[in-house]
């Protein structure tokens, strides 16, 4: 006769188990194939030089226009000093926020880093002497002591007292 626990273990091995779900890698839709990459590496360099072209006209375009006498270029020449100086301006701030966020970065490092790496140096050496502790006064007693048992018992079956 079946027993409750026996009967709850039947009915479950007799349920079919849901299985996980076959997960597929995902396949890209277009492989990467060299000769693709290679036709985007020489649109982008055509891109380059056609942008360089155009910056080049306009520049000689831009001196032919300052080399006319009517040209007023001590005004031009006034606008581009203010506009390199609050170039040079915003280039200062950038570097000041630079140097302030590299002083953190350095205070991060030794206040605390350093310290969380000397606590683990000393955590490992701790479990170093820990593990070694125990392998000298646990596991090797007990290793002996199972080596005289087992001759013991040996001994005991070779004499005829104990059986196998």
């Amino acid at each position: 006769m079946d027993s409750p626990l026996q009967k709850c273990y039947n009915e479950f091995m007799g349920t079919p188990q849901l299985s996980p779900e076959k997960i597929e890698p995902p396949v890209s839709e277009e492989p990467s194939t060299p000769r693709k990459t290679e036709q985007q590496q020489q649109k982008y360099i055509v891109i380059a030089v056609i942008a360089g072209v155009i910056i080049l006209l306009v520049l000689i375009g831009l001196v032919i226009l300052l080399l006319q006498p009517t040209t007023p270029t001590d005004k031009i020449r006034d606008i581009f000093i203010i506009v390199v100086a609050l170039e040079s301006l915003i280039i200062g701030v950038a570097l000041i926020v630079l140097i302030v966020q590299l002083a953190s970065l350095i205070n991060l490092l030794q206040n605390e880093v350093k310290p969380i790496l000397t606590a683990t140096s000393e955590t490992v050496n701790t479990l170093r002497g820990t593990a070694e502790f125990l392998g000298e006064n646990v596991v090797e007693p007990v290793i002996k002591l199972n080596g005289y048992l087992a001759g013991m018992y040996r001994m005991l079956e070779l004499m005829g007292i104990r059986k196998k």
